[in-house]
């Protein structure tokens, strides 16, 4: 009888639950890493969790300039914002979030045993109240204001 593979089937469940909720990006990083451990290339992994997550704030933060970049936004548009009270608190409201993101990030970091709680939590959100899945990482910031410093 072989051994089950408990962290291939974890993968597998979230990768469903990704599915089951149309959360694209949560079953392709799910398969991804299922992958790795197929293809036994788990010398990626030590890589992944030292620069995957920088990796990823990184294309994040490309897909949300490219429209400046692109002149999409021009910087008329940019400094207006600076007059208007609803851009004035989407900036308030911005800045908070890259706070909590930036202690989620950390919280991660220090505690990875609440990750998989995280994604869970997210995909069930998506899936049960229509939710959409940008939340691990402002889930784990917030998640740091309850359970003390990170």
């Amino acid at each position: 009888m072989s051994q089950v593979d408990i962290t291939a089937l974890i993968l597998l469940f979230l990768a469903a639950l990704g599915i089951f909720s149309s959360n694209l990006p949560i079953t392709i990083a799910m398969i991804f890493l299922l992958l790795i451990r197929v293809l036994q290339l788990q010398m990626a992994f030590p890589w992944l969790e030292k620069y995957g997550l920088t990796l990823g704030i990184i294309i994040l933060t490309i897909g949300v300039m490219t429209p400046v970049a692109s002149g999409k936004i021009p910087l008329s548009v940019l400094w207006s914002s600076f007059f208007h009270w609803k851009s004035l608190m989407a900036i308030a409201v911005g800045m908070l979030v890259a706070w909590l993101g930036g202690r989620g990030a950390t919280l991660m970091g220090n505690q990875p045993t609440i990750v998989a709680g995280l994604l869970i939590g997210t995909v069930l959100g998506v899936a049960f109240f229509r939710g959409v899945p940008v939340g691990p990482l402002i889930a784990a910031g917030i998640l740091s204001l309850f359970i003390g410093k990170v």
